[in-house]
């Protein structure tokens, strides 16, 4: 028989149908009947007949037409939103589909697998995970290894020895002893207690990162789960089942357990959670409807999710890998201001350079030197100012391969950290099955990652204060030789005016945003954990800041492409045509004064996806081997590791790259 899962007023009801051939209408008005069923006061209404609704899928949000039949709208065991008109939504109210639905509407289940040993893992291959491009399976050595460490927790349970967190409470509960017919209850009462997270919750691709980032932690085989429960979570993972996890309420030690509550809460069928399939509904619904149950928490098995630095982890993940994208990507945008700006490539000299051998100084030199080389890729704008008496250029031109450069080799340095804490046993207390016992620690703290992302905001942001200082040459005419704002017929247009402002605003945000988190520390839990990292608050700002850096690079790349219309017919290099092309293939030219949000919105779109990378990287990597032979080729994505995991103390010379 099938059955059906109806949202109405926040309200979540299983409508069983005997014949599937009756309509949508009668599965809305089935819906509020069940509804008014439950509320003393009928919900308002006097009747079902009183009631006007309308029916539509959760998954895309798609409006079902009242006369369908149900076997032709509708697959077995979908859910259905009935919106009740006139209805005001209240200030709490969680809707079906998160922000940017048409993405997830498009979500297919992958047929992929990433296997996952606790050791292994990347940033890229998390990003992935959390994007639903995979899959999860466990290897087999961290199957065995989760077998050895749940013994030990079996045994401890068994002789009803007192250990932290097992058979003990927590915190500053932690001498009191739990009666072994409650360990379990204590489980599940640690979850729903820590539960206690506010604000928006974490989108999919966050939120199945921090999921699969805990299933890697936990398959090191230092946290006492079961494997059988293990499996479960991963089972819930690959049906992209996932819990509603508030984004704040982490204090970052001891781990971030208000989020990782919020997950396990979902696991254990408690609380909301969302899937393609389902939108938001109640966990149990959601589980129920991939043919789920709730884990049963057995002793440990709570303290075992909730506690690490993934929260931290995973949002620090995503922010090593996008401020990867745009630090490579504001090198081909300044390399195309400077251009419009009729700039000198002088001072990206090889010689100049091998003086300061900086990795990330000399990298950025030379990328600079292989989209803008005249030798190799003519310009009849660099041409047209051959003999020009200008003798250098502005710092915000000049100094890129040193104000770049430095973020480049930020960058590396916080992947670094974050690449060894994706991998790394956060638990307390831990299970060391080679010594037969738990060893109560501080792997929990989440000082490392708090300290390294406070780290990469400061750094990032010094690409939007450089960019947005670009911005300004373009569009003042004393500085560019270029009309005002980059527009025609200014006074009736103010073209860039604007768009500048906003650049300037989200710099000047920044610059509030870059201040430490970690600098500041709360003693919590009765003084029992009386330092903490405020890592939480410390990977979310620097995603912001990441953002920002995005969006103000996107205004730079604007602008510089308007430039160029007004040095036309002459052409730049071969490479920055190309990236040239890309941008007029979503934005056009900028003839008089329209809406430009919009255009602003799609240049970022090519800056996240890393298009503008992707057409101007072929030309910088021909040239790096037709310039340098002996060398391999150093990958855009593999170059910040290769320069951390480097052995040698020596400093490297340019031909090294």
């Amino acid at each position: 028989m099938p059955r059906y899962t109806a949202h109405v007023r926040g309200e979540w009801l299983a409508v069983p149908c005997r014949d599937a051939r009756l309509t949508v209408g009668w599965l809305g008005r089935e819906a509020v009947r069940r509804y008014i069923k439950n509320k003393p006061d009928n919900g308002g209404f006097a009747s079902v007949d009183d009631a006007r609704f309308l029916v539509r899928r959760c998954k895309g949000l798609g409006l079902l037409d009242n006369e369908d039949p149900l076997e032709v709208a509708l697959e077995d065991n979908e859910f259905v939103e009935v919106v009740i008109e006139g209805d005001a939504m209240s200030p709490d109210f969680i809707p079906s589909q998160p922000e940017g639905v048409y993405l997830y509407s498009k979500y297919r289940e992958p047929e992929k697998y990433i296997a996952l040993d606790g050791d292994s893992l990347t940033t890229e291959d998390l990003v992935s995970l959390g994007k639903g491009r995979y899959k999860i399976k466990l290897t087999p050595t961290a199957e065995k290894r989760v077998q050895k460490s749940r013994e030990v927790i079996d045994r401890i349970v068994e002789e009803k020895t007192v250990v932290y967190g097992i058979t003990t409470g927590f915190g500053k509960f932690a001498r009191t002893v739990i009666p072994v017919s409650k360990l379990e209850e204590l489980q599940f009462n640690l979850v729903r207690s820590h539960s206690s997270g506010v604000g928006k919750p974490l989108i999919p691709e966050r939120c199945r990162m921090l999921l699969a980032l805990r299933i890697n932690v936990l398959a090191k085989g230092y946290s006492g789960i079961s494997l059988e429960t293990l499996k479960q979570v991963i089972e819930v993972f690959n049906a992209s089942c996932l819990p509603y996890v508030p984004e704040k309420g982490t204090v970052g030690a001891s781990g971030d357990l208000a989020p990782l509550s919020h997950l396990a809460l979902g696991l254990i069928g408690e609380g909301k959670m969302w899937s393609p399939k389902s939108g938001w509904a109640d966990a149990k619904y959601v589980l129920a409807a991939h043919g789920l149950k709730p884990i049963v928490l057995k002793p440990k098995e709570g303290l075992a999710l909730i506690n690490g630095t993934q929260m931290i982890t995973s949002l620090g993940c995503e922010a090593v890998e996008r401020a990867s994208a745009i630090a490579r990507q504001a090198d081909i945008v300044a390399a195309l201001t400077l251009e419009v700006l009729k700039g000198t490539t002088k001072a990206f000299d090889t010689d100049i350079h091998a003086v300061r051998p900086h990795r990330g100084q000399v990298e950025v030199a030379f990328r600079f030197r292989s989209l803008l080389d005249s030798d190799h890729h003519p310009s009849e704008i660099a041409e047209s100012h051959r003999f020009c008496d200008r003798v250098q250029d502005a710092y915000t031109l000049r100094c890129c391969p040193q104000v770049h450069g430095v973020v480049n080799d930020t960058i590396a340095f916080v992947k670094n950290i974050i690449t060894t804490e994706i991998n790394s046993a956060t638990d307390n207390p831990m299970v060391f099955a080679s010594r037969g016992e738990t060893i109560s620690g501080g792997n929990f703290h989440g000082e490392y990652p708090a300290k390294a992302l406070d780290y990469l905001a400061i750094g990032v942001h010094e690409l939007a204060a450089i960019s947005e200082r670009r911005i300004e040459r373009l569009c003042n005419p004393s500085l560019s030789e270029l009309p005002a704002f980059l527009v025609a017929e200014g006074g009736l247009n103010s073209g860039f005016m604007i768009a500048h402002c906003t650049a300037a605003a989200l710099v000047s945000e920044n610059k509030a945003l870059c201040h430490p988190s970690s600098v500041d520390s709360l003693s919590t839990s009765a003084a029992t954990e009386d330092h903490v990292s405020m890592g939480g608050w410390a990977a979310r700002k620097a995603l912001r800041v990441i953002e920002h850096v995005e969006q103000v690079l996107a205004i730079e790349l604007l602008a510089a492409c308007q430039g160029i219309e007004f040095l036309r017919p002459l052409k730049t290099t071969t490479p920055l045509e190309k990236v040239y092309d890309l941008v007029r293939s979503v934005v056009r030219p900028w003839i008089k004064d329209r809406f430009m949000a919009p255009d602003i919105e799609a240049a970022h779109r090519l800056l996240v996806e890393q298009k503008v990378w992707e057409v101007a990287a072929p030309y910088i990597e021909k040239y790096r081997m037709e310039h340098i032979p002996e060398s391999r080729p150093v990958s855009p994505t593999a170059f910040s590791l290769e320069l951390l995991h480097k052995k040698s103390t020596k400093i490297p010379e340019f031909e090294d790259l």
